[in-house]
């Protein structure tokens, strides 16, 4: 096998893995609280800010109050959101500047245990971001329904696929301003064609079956029905979409990252 085809080889993987996961979750708990209230911030402030200043003109949005139609879509954004940040800025310092992922394949770890170590990682800080704006906005009394439970496991899945594509996204920066074209090509269009900010039925025809094809609103057509006491609809393809991105963007970063550090 020649050395570029040795690179797409399939990722092979081993337990190995908890022990990085735990090493990036010893150094982020001392930093914990400033790094949760940073990952709150934001979307509390788009959702309390467009909720009651956008709210006070529509007023309600597919029969709901606006307000509590874009407490979804926040929760599915900011899961996005802090995926894609620890994958990019935090991933790659620890690749390429402070080179933590050197010194780590000097222990019995495969290079592609850390990429699935760094992948699962930026889905739990995923998980635990979106868990607190999912408790934050029950009390607040934007979903008051147990079915909303069921975002949970989903925000894990969430975190899982944009990390994924992030670790790609890392797998081919030079540096730090690179992902500035990532965010602004790909991250921010997608959040606003996904059905975050209003509903998808909005767009024009085009652009609805090219929402299709965006992980956010796949994840989304889930969350909302869940946080509104309703039982979505296609469950399994809005999750097949979201595994696939999550298991190609995977295999794709651990491919790119193999040709990147192992000449």
């Amino acid at each position: 096998m020649s050395a570029p085809a040795a690179h797409f080889r399939l990722p092979c993987l081993s337990w190995r893995f908890a022990s990085v996961w735990s090493r990036n979750f010893r150094v982020w708990r001392k930093l914990a609280l400033p790094s949760l209230l940073g990952n709150l911030a934001d979307p509390m402030i788009y959702l309390l800010g467009l909720g009651y200043g956008l709210g006070a003109l529509v007023k309600t949005v597919d029969g709901v109050p606006y307000v509590h139609f874009l407490a979804a879509g926040m929760v599915c954004f900011s899961c996005m959101n802090t995926a894609s940040f620890e994958t990019l800025y935090s991933a790659f310092s620890r690749m390429h500047v402070q080179r933590t992922w050197e010194g780590l394949m000097n222990a019995p770890l495969a290079l592609d245990d850390i990429v699935l170590a760094e992948m699962v990682w930026a889905a739990s800080k995923a998980a635990l971001s979106g868990t607190a704006i999912l408790l934050v906005v029950a009390l607040f009394g934007f979903t008051a329904s147990p079915l909303a439970l069921g975002v949970v496991p989903l925000i894990f899945l969430i975190g899982l696929t944009f990390a994924a594509m992030g670790l790609v996204v890392t797998a081919l920066a030079p540096n730090y301003d690179f992902f500035m074209y990532y965010f602004t090509l790909f991250i921010t269009p997608m959040a606003l064609l996904s059905g975050v900010f209003f509903p998808l039925d909005q767009l024009p025809a085009a652009l609805q079956i090219g929402a299709q094809l965006l992980p956010l609103a796949h994840a989304i057509a889930i969350a909302r029905p869940l946080m509104l006491g309703e039982l979505p609809t296609a469950v399994l393809p809005h999750l097949a979409v979201m595994a696939a991105y999550a298991a190609v963007g995977f295999w794709l970063a651990v491919s790119l990252t193999r040709r990147r550090l192992l000449k």
